[in-house]
């Protein structure tokens, strides 16, 4: 009986599905990505300049929630807990600067110059964790570059908003990406090797304790001059909420298929933000936005289907012929063990 047939029709329906799934997952991923963009950008202004605080909210709801689950299952930290606390670092101050970012640049510029994450995610994963990418693989992420650059480019022909200190909005960001790719990347090592919800639940507490120390040291000042009213505590409410969903979904896609895939699905976010302008600002959305959504879309799909570790077929194909050959000789002993007919 030949057994590739079905075996490869098997594999290919598999990675199919799992493609799919993976580009969902992404989509959800970016789509909340939106969402803390948009309430951090409404918080901004709103005159609210605590960009730690906004953070902090979100640390406190994942510790709470999967500490709990944590507490529950009553076991022992599977990673020391100086890593959580270096990660929980990294992480706080990439959501820092970036969220600071909003108080002197526009959202386009924050936009374009976040999409540096992935070069440096591709750096990280390279020298760190061994990834080695086939030139599909970049071709694809060149194509999701140059569809947000479409976003820009129909950007660029409105009000861009050009900020109070554009300059300094753009380094914070850099900064940002250079620590935001850190955190990611070693988010995949933990959750690939280790607990998914050990690994959000750490960041979540070392990520509040840090905030609490910046917070006292940077804001204290700035809270004390906010005027609350209903708005800013729902813009600080939709952001916490919206970080929540972000941390729960994100170590997903990093497992599944590693920082630079989870970065690249993240450059739709801009276009879901098309979705905020129409239903919040009823603005109209030039036809490049459509455009550049299918392009991102396909150099997604590129990179997805040519991952390496996406092709374990050799392995598979082994492993079913060894179990061929075991059957065939349990057939064999059984028929040479049956008494012979006299």
């Amino acid at each position: 009986m030949n057994w590739n047939a079905p075996i490869n029709s098997w594999w290919r329906s598999h990675v199919t599905l799992r493609t799919l799934y993976l580009l969902f997952l992404g989509q959800l991923v970016s789509f909340t990505l939106a969402l803390m963009s948009f309430t951090s950008s409404l918080i901004a202004d709103l005159g609210v300049d605590a960009p730690v605080t906004q953070s902090a909210f979100a640390y406190f709801s994942l510790a709470l929630v999967y500490g709990g689950v944590l507490l529950y299952r009553r076991q022992r930290l599977r990673v020391a807990w100086y890593w959580y606390l270096l990660l929980g670092f990294v992480d706080v101050q990439g959501n820092f600067l970036v969220n600071k970012a909003y108080q002197f640049s526009s959202i386009t510029s924050v936009t374009l110059l976040d999409c540096c994450t992935i070069a440096w995610a591709i750096v990280l994963t390279w020298l760190f964790l061994g990834t080695r990418y086939s030139l599909w693989q970049l071709l694809g992420a060149a194509l999701c570059v140059l569809g947000l650059g479409l976003v820009l480019l129909s950007d660029a022909g409105g009000d861009g908003g050009g900020g109070s200190r554009p300059l300094l909005g753009d380094v914070l960001v850099i900064a940002g990406t250079i620590f935001f790719a850190t955190s990611n990347v070693g988010e995949e090592f933990f959750v690939k090797k280790k607990d998914r919800v050990e690994v959000v639940c750490m960041i979540g507490v070392y990520g509040l304790l840090v905030s609490a120390v910046q917070l006292s040291i940077l804001e204290l000042k700035s809270l004390e001059s906010v005027e609350w009213s209903t708005n800013i505590l729902l813009g600080f409410a939709g952001y916490a909420a919206s970080s929540f969903m972000f941390y729960t979904l994100a170590p997903f896609v990093l497992k599944l298929s590693g920082a630079t895939m989870f970065n690249l699905s993240l450059l739709t976010a801009d276009m879901w933000a098309v979705v905020f302008r129409i239903c919040f600002y009823h603005q109209k959305v030039d036809w490049l936005y459509f455009l550049a959504f299918g392009i991102v879309v396909i150099g997604l799909i590129i990179y997805s289907t040519t991952e390496k570790d996406l092709n374990p077929m050799p392995d598979l194909e082994n492993r079913i012929s060894d179990l061929q050959y075991q059957i065939l000789d349990n057939e064999n002993v059984a028929s040479t063990n049956e008494p012979s007919d006299s």
